[in-house]
Formats: C-alpha cells, sequence, structure tokens
C-alpha cells in the first residue's frame, strides 16, 4: 500500500492533473499486490507516468519466448477469468508472459469511449516489447482477448514489418459498427503479416460472431492467418476455459517450430 501511495505523489509532481483512469489504474494494482502469488510485478514506464505489468518466467530454462497478454474492458492483468489463467499456464509449457494493464475508463464506460485511448494502448504495448527485447527475448507473441484484442490489432497494423511481434492471437475479436478510425479492424485484418490466430466462442458477441466471415475473408490475405472457432462456448469461455488456453498454446508451439 505505501509503495502505491508513494508511486502517485511521486507521478503527481510529473503530470499536472490525474485523471480517473489512472485512479482506476492503482486500484487494480493495489488489488493485485496484496493477492499476487506468480511471477513478479514491474512498473513499465510512458512518457510521464509508469504503469503495471506482470510478468512470468518459464518453470525451466528452455524458454521459447516470452507472450504479451493484453485485457479486455475494465479489466486488469491478473483477472481471474481467463488471464490469470492464460499468463500463468503458459509458463508451465516453455512460454514466459507479460500480461500489461491497459488503459480503463472505470465500471460504467460504454465501448466506444475507450477508442481514443488506443494511442495509449500502443504505447504500452511497445513499452512492453522495449522492456523485452532489452532482456534478450527473440520471440514475442501478442496476445488479446475482447477490447484487448482490438487494442492488440490496432497497435502493430502500421509497422508490421518493423515490429518485434512475431506472431498475434486475437479471442473474441470483434468488429464494432463504427467509422472511428482506431476500429476498422477488417482493415488492420489485411495489414498483418504475421502468423494470426483468431479464436472466439459459437455464443460470443454479436459483433464476434456475425463478422466472423468478413475477418476470415480479410486474413485470406495472409496464409498464415487461421480462425478457430470453439463450439459450446459464450464469450467469457466458462464452460472450459482450459480448452481455449490448450488451442492458444498448440497454435503457438505449432507457429514456433
Amino acid at each position: 500500500m505505501l509503495k502505491l501511495v508513494l508511486f502517485f505523489i511521486i507521478n503527481s509532481h510529473i503530470v499536472n492533473s490525474w485523471a480517473s483512469n489512472d485512479l482506476q489504474e492503482l486500484e487494480y494494482a493495489e488489488e493485485i499486490e496484496a493477492t499476487f502469488s506468480t511471477g513478479k510485478i514491474v512498473w513499465l514506464p510512458l512518457k510521464n507516468k509508469n504503469f503495471l505489468a506482470l510478468y512470468t518466467e518459464t518453470e525451466n530454462n528452455n524458454n521459447e519466448g516470452t507472450a504479451i497478454i493484453l485485457h479486455p474492458m475494465d479489466g486488469h492483468p491478473d483477472q481471474k477469468k481467463l488471464i490469470n489463467p492464460l499468463r500463468t499456464y503458459l509458463p508451465k509449457h516453455n512460454w514466459a508472459t507479460l500480461s500489461l494493464q491497459m488503459p480503463v475508463m472505470g465500471i460504467g464506460a460504454k465501448e466506444e469511449e475507450y477508442y481514443p485511448l488506443f494511442a495509449d494502448a500502443k504505447k504500452r504495448v511497445q513499452a512492453g516489447i522495449d522492456y523485452l527485447v532489452a532482456a534478450g527475448v527473440k520471440n514475442i507473441v501478442l496476445i488479446g482477448y475482447g477490447m484487448g484484442a482490438m487494442m492488440a490489432v490496432y497497435s502493430i497494423k502500421d509497422n508490421v514489418n518493423a515490429t518485434h511481434i512475431k506472431a498475434i492471437v486475437t479471442i473474441s475479436l470483434g468488429v464494432p459498427k463504427s467509422d472511428r478510425k482506431q476500429v476498422q479492424i477488417i482493415d488492420f485484418i489485411n495489414k498483418i503479416e504475421q502468423p494470426f490466430l483468431d479464436i472466439f466462442a459459437e455464443f460470443d458477441l454479436p459483433e464476434v460472431t456475425d463478422s466472423a466471415r468478413e475477418r476470415r475473408v480479410a486474413g485470406k490475405t495472409s496464409a498464415v492467418y487461421r480462425q478457430f472457432q470453439i463450439e459450446g462456448e459464450g464469450h467469457t469461455f466458462q464452460h472450459d476455459e482450459g480448452l481455449l488456453i490448450k488451442r492458444v498454446y498448440s497454435w503457438i508451439n505449432l507457429t514456433f517450430r
């Protein structure tokens, strides 16, 4: 708790105001710090502040690479559903994880209110990449769920040839009916050349299931795009999230053989 209070005071002198989403991030950080048990907490730098990330090393020396994980809307890097299992399961199978705190608006915010935060999200992904590259990591996979999936494709769409991201996995990637430039998902898919796994649930959100064919057609421009539907599941994958995680893990291993 004291660490977070000091963090707040120090950063309050760096910026002129403390936005409500930053306060929400600190609340999440305090919650995580109180119960955290697997991995280590790191604070990654942005221009005017630091943000929380959770790094989990592999259980042996055979490290294949690291997966950067982006949580969904109103989430945090250690939330129980899907994100925590992903970040703790992959290291048992030779893939370290770096789970990032993405920008949050607070409970009750609408999806479209998040779109202006995508530029911030992109900077956070780059900060995560920089951290891993400095540590000598060669293979980096980007995994995003829900809003995190949209942020993932937005983050690498403009520099697919220059980025250190070697593959991307999106879970429940939606295509909003919006003309906002941040969420032109189909256009972004057309630009991505890395191996791309687009995985979703049979009973996912409408903007995910209704756009599945459109995403699949867009992915035809790449020989390494794959789409997979998990039958009998909904958006939260509450019946068997382990199956989803195994699908992700198996695809990553096949990709890097």
